[in-house]
């Protein structure tokens, strides 16, 4: 009994300690000259979409959960947003070459319409980022005109 409540002391001891340890956070504000949004006049519906369904993870501008307080589910967190943002980041969309630029709206394009983006463990937490069909065809069609204007202005 006594080393039971030993090892419980000491593992919330640990845990207590490790609330210390807290990730940078992911919060700039403002979104830049190249936000995709400034770039190619994104419809404020369709920005409206993206900041709610991805934006946490592929911008400079998270909206935290509470949970983000409790490690080490804010150490998860931070890495989950460092990899978004490393393969997709529209707050510096502008900085891309042309031609990763058209590969990342279809690859956008392609990940909706396969339904593996949004996460399913994001839209389990966040309710509001799951997309309607006419979300999907929304952001599709305006996905599909802005590649075509990148290739004209080539």
């Amino acid at each position: 009994m006594k080393r039971t409540k030993v090892v419980l002391l000491t593992l919330f001891a640990l845990f207590l300690i490790i609330q210390l340890i807290r990730p940078v956070r992911n919060e700039r504000g403002q979104a830049p000259e190249a936000d995709i949004s400034s770039l190619y006049g994104m419809p404020e519906q369709v920005h409206g979409i993206f900041k709610r369904a991805c934006y946490d993870c592929h911008s400079n501008s998270t909206i935290y959960p509470w949970y983000a307080n409790i490690q080490p589910l804010g150490w998860w967190l931070a890495e989950h947003i460092r990899e978004g943002k490393e393969e997709l980041n529209f707050n510096e969309f502008g900085t891309y070459s042309l031609r990763k630029q058209k590969s990342k709206l279809k690859s956008i394009a392609g990940s909706i319409e396969d339904n593996s983006m949004p996460l399913s463990s994001y839209i389990l937490i966040h309710k509001n980022a799951k997309l309607s069909s006419s979300d999907k065809a929304l952001i599709i069609a305006w996905l599909n005109s802005t590649r075509d204007r990148i290739s004209l202005n080539k």
